[in-house]
C-alpha cells in the first residue's frame, strides 16, 4: 500500500481542514495528486503497463473536473491549492 490510513488522515488534515473532512474538494485534489505522482513513478519503470496508464489518465480527468468545480466556486481556494501542491507551472 502506497499510503497508510494515518498518511491519508494527515493529508486531509493539511488540505481539507480536518481528518474527517474527506469530501472537501481540496482534500480530494491533494489525494488525487499524491496518487498521480505515485502512478507516474510506477510508469517510469514499467513503461508497458497500459492498465496503470489508463488509470492515471482517468485520475487526471477526475482531478481536472474537481479543479474546474473549485475555480467556478471560489477562485481564491483554487489558487491556494494550486500553489500548495505545485500543480501548475
Amino acid at each position: 500500500m502506497y499510503l497508510t490510513k494515518e498518511g491519508k488522515a494527515e493529508l486531509f488534515k493539511k488540505h481539507g481542514g480536518e481528518e474527517k473532512n474527506t469530501g472537501s474538494a481540496e482534500g480530494q485534489i491533494a489525494l488525487f495528486t499524491h496518487r498521480i505522482e505515485h502512478l507516474s513513478q510506477h510508469l517510469r519503470t514499467n513503461r508497458k503497463d497500459y492498465n496503470t496508464e489508463r488509470s492515471l489518465v482517468m485520475l487526471v480527468g477526475k482531478r481536472r473536473s474537481l479543479l474546474d468545480y473549485l475555480i467556478k466556486k471560489d477562485i481564491v481556494r483554487y489558487r491556494e491549492i494550486i500553489k500548495e501542491l505545485g500543480i501548475r507551472k
